[in-house]
């Protein structure tokens, strides 16, 4: 069943009424995702991401703020008025579904092409396979089904508007990332589920939705679909979907290496030395006869702000683009934008504050790019190169 479209809100509560209600569902999510605990230790012969039952950053031990902070947060974005409505809304255009459909059926012949379905969901059509990161069509980012982040405008995609699904990629399991619903919807599409490859510690939350086609990796592991080989990154993040799980399940982004495109995939992630340590790891993979780096990067550009908060989990556009150079990237998608109000600036200001960065760090407007929801964009393969 297609979950159910967002419908325009009765205009009769005021508008102080209405940001109230939205606050106290931003609250309550980041209440079921944050926890006090003590640092946990290292374990000796294990990986250094490895700690006592729970995981941890390479260059950041990242302790998620508490009730406190969050708190101080959410009454300073209520003093200052913040997040102010967006000027404009998010952009979005009809999908070519039959182009889609139809390049899905090409097998080895089909064109590499990237698809914004919303937030950091991406249909990536690659090496004959049709790949979804991050799957939310839910009108919530949230676990309860009333309360929480809506989303601003549909999917640019629903579920039997897809192409049969080959595989699916999940970086962590915050509620705007891992959605229950639209997982089950997943695995229950026509032809048979897809492969669902998620970071360490999450096979079983999946077991427990009844979806046992999944693949479990640790950072810099690897799995093999078909032509296409995908590895498990680290990015500087957290994880946690009630207040007893904090740092129980790994995270990570994706690096998919097909014959035809080369992608990277960060999910959520604070600016570190992670993507230095990426584009020295895949070196060899990236062959200087199709110019090197990824082909393309999808990279959050949305979600950062106030930085005292956010900072070590999310960037803003400014190291989004530094994350584009670090990965020595021939262009990057920014995602994770115009979706869902999660944080303090408007659901519109990021492309403008990505345009600003590129100018500042002279990048080509046309080499780091945002699409309009259900917009495809058709990229270049590397063996025509």
């Amino acid at each position: 069943m297609t979950p159910r479209r967002p419908t325009h809100q009765d205009p009769t509560p005021t508008r102080s009424i209405q940001s109230l209600a939205r606050r106290c569902g931003v609250v309550l999510l980041a209440l079921a995702m944050t926890a006090c605990a003590n640092e946990p230790a290292a374990v000796k012969g294990r990986a250094p991401h490895h700690r006592d039952g729970t995981f941890q950053n390479n260059y950041v031990d990242f302790e998620p703020r508490g009730l406190m902070a969050l708190l101080r947060w959410k009454w300073q974005a209520w003093r200052d008025g913040v997040p102010a409505p967006p000027k404009t809304p998010t952009p979005s255009i009809v999908p070519d579904l039959g182009w889609v459909q139809s390049n899905a059926k090409a097998g080895a012949a089909m064109a590499p092409t990237v698809t914004w379905i919303g937030h950091a969901t991406v249909l990536v059509q690659l090496g004959g396979l049709n790949v979804l990161t991050d799957p939310i069509f839910s009108n919530r980012a949230s676990p309860l089904s009333f309360l929480g982040p809506v989303r601003a405008q549909k999917p640019g995609l629903w579920p039997h508007e897809l192409p049969h699904v080959d595989l699916v990629v999940v970086s962590h399991n915050h509620y705007d990332h891992l959605d229950q619903a639209s997982v089950k919807l997943l695995a229950q599409q026509s032809g048979g589920p897809p492969l669902f490859v998620v970071p360490l510690g999450l096979k079983k939350w999946f077991a427990d939705a009844g979806i046992s086609h999944v693949v479990e990796l640790d950072w810099w592991q690897s799995h093999k679909v078909g032509d296409v080989e995908v590895v498990l990154t680290p990015v500087q993040h957290w994880s946690g979907r009630s207040l007893g799980d904090r740092m129980e399940t790994l995270w990570g982004g994706y690096a998919f290496f097909a014959p035809q495109l080369h992608v990277f995939f960060a999910g959520d992630t604070g600016y570190s030395k992670d993507f230095a340590d990426i584009r020295a790891r895949f070196a060899d993979r990236q062959s200087p006869a199709s110019g090197g780096g990824f082909d393309i990067a999808l990279l959050p550009i949305g979600a950062y702000e106030p930085r005292w908060f956010m900072e070590q989990q999310h960037v803003n556009a400014e190291e989004a683009v530094r994350i584009h150079l670090d990965l020595g990237a021939k262009a990057s998608l920014g995602i994770h934008w115009g979706t869902f109000e999660l944080t303090d600036e408007s659901l519109d200001e990021p492309p403008r504050a990505l345009a600003r960065a590129r100018q500042a760090l002279r990048v080509a407007d046309n080499t780091f790019f945002t699409l309009a929801v259900g917009q495809t964009r058709r990229l270049t393969p590397r063996r025509t190169r």
